[in-house]
């Protein structure tokens, strides 16, 4: 008999809000998360001011002030991000044997705050005065290890680094190592925190940021014709799965099912998506055929929806070529990406807790400013929220380098 894996805690850290209840609130509530950010670092000679920051963040609630100094701004979100699950699932240390309890967590980039401080500590003063914890706070795999420390888990531990498909990439495999048997329960999620000058500086070159900087609650605009460009977030969500009997004989609250998965390659370019939206959709494809899912049955998608014309159209052509014209054409789609920007590694997770709440609460968010229809994207984009029964979903991210993920998410009974 195969193993179900449920979600059984969530812990958002966002620019809207931290902790599930506040994500909610500014979820449902149609909030944006974008301002202006250039009181915070310098921008002046890059065309780029806005970003969605996590103003509220204070590491100090989660951990004490040498643990904090010790480590990157990406690690504390994540550290942040794995107690709220962790407490919202009420998973007590005893419940499990540390053994059995694995961390797959994801980001795009990595510690890259803690790179540019210390290039500047030894062009400045020299190799004795870089920090003895420049290693251990840079590298990518230190948010797992720290989840890990933090909580006794010594099961399966990773990080995972596919661009803007991290944390999606990490929830579809803790979710395979937990239905496989290698664990009883993990810790999985993203975690990104590289609004930076030299990060605005890359992706503006690249064209692919908003320059929107007199509206930037009106920036984020997915397929919309008027979209100019993503907006870069910050923040991390972590999500506790277990398996399904497990977690109903502790008693635990079952958020929903993870169902299925998909992953996938494009193998065409290193930023732009594939014109037809191939790879996506075939991850969307297996995702429904590891769930045993027809694509009726599927009403709601959270899209990637970056806000930029490449991926915003090869996404639309993926959808309809994934479930069919029919079928593309009554669902749901949103994108979180309007309320609280790009949070690159982080995304997918973020996304996939929305998805989870979205479900929970039956209303599905609005995208923001969905205005003027792009003529290539013929989807209903819930310009506004709307309450619906939605049984089965989807969470679609997609990477820089082609790297696809999609996640299928089912209603659970208590």
């Amino acid at each position: 008999m195969e193993r179900r894996v449920v979600v059984t805690g969530i812990g958002p850290v966002t620019s809207i809000g931290i902790g599930g209840d506040a994500f909610w609130s500014g979820l449902a509530s149609g909030r944006s998360g974008v301002r202006r950010v250039d009181d915070r670092m310098d921008l002046e000679r890059i065309p780029v001011k806005i970003g969605a920051p996590v103003d509220a963040f204070d590491p100090l609630e989660f951990m004490d002030a040498r643990r904090a100094r010790r480590l990157d701004r990406t690690s504390q979100f994540a550290l942040a991000a794995s107690a709220l699950a962790i407490a919202d699932a009420r998973l007590e240390p005893e419940t499990f044997p540390g053994e059995r309890v694995g961390v797959i967590a994801g980001t795009g980039i990595g510690g890259l705050e803690t790179m540019g401080d210390n290039l500047a500590v030894l062009a400045e003063s020299g190799p004795r005065r870089v920090s003895p914890f420049f290693v251990t706070r840079l590298m990518p795999n230190a948010i797992a290890a720290e989840i890990s420390i933090e909580h006794g888990l010594r099961g399966v531990n990773f990080g995972v680094v596919s661009a803007c498909a991290s944390g999606a990439h990490a929830v579809a495999i803790g979710a395979e190592l937990v239905r496989s048997g290698l664990l009883d329960a993990a810790i999985v999620g993203g975690s990104e925190a590289v609004m930076l000058p030299i990060t605005y500086a890359g992706f503006a070159k690249i064209g692919a940021l908003s320059q929107r900087n007199d509206e930037p609650e009106r920036a984020s605009r997915p397929f919309d014709v008027d979209r100019d460009g993503f907006v870069i977030g910050e923040g991390a969500g972590m999500l506790v799965l277990e398996e399904e009997g497990a977690a109903r004989k502790r008693g635990a609250r079952l958020l929903v099912e993870i169902a299925g998965s998909g992953m996938t390659a494009d193998a065409t370019h290193i930023t732009a998506p594939a014109e037809d939206g191939a790879g996506a959709a075939e991850a969307m494809v297996l995702a429904m055929r590891q769930g045993g899912v027809a694509t009726a049955d599927v009403t709601y998608i959270n899209a990637h929806g970056t806000s930029t014309e490449l991926n915003d159209r090869a996404e639309t052509r993926a959808i309809l070529s994934a479930l069919g014209e029919s079928d593309a054409r009554r669902l749901r789609v949103n994108s979180t990406k309007s309320q609280i920007g790009h949070l690159l590694g982080a995304a997918g997770a973020v996304e996939a807790i929305a998805t989870i709440l979205a479900m929970e609460h039956r209303l599905i968010p609005a995208t923001l400013n969905h205005e003027t229809p792009d003529p290539e994207c013929t989807l209903d984009y819930t310009p506004e929220a709307v309450e619906a029964e939605v049984e089965f979903a989807i969470s679609n991210s997609f990477g820089f380098g082609g790297q696809n993920a999609a996640v299928l998410f089912r209603r659970v009974s208590s």
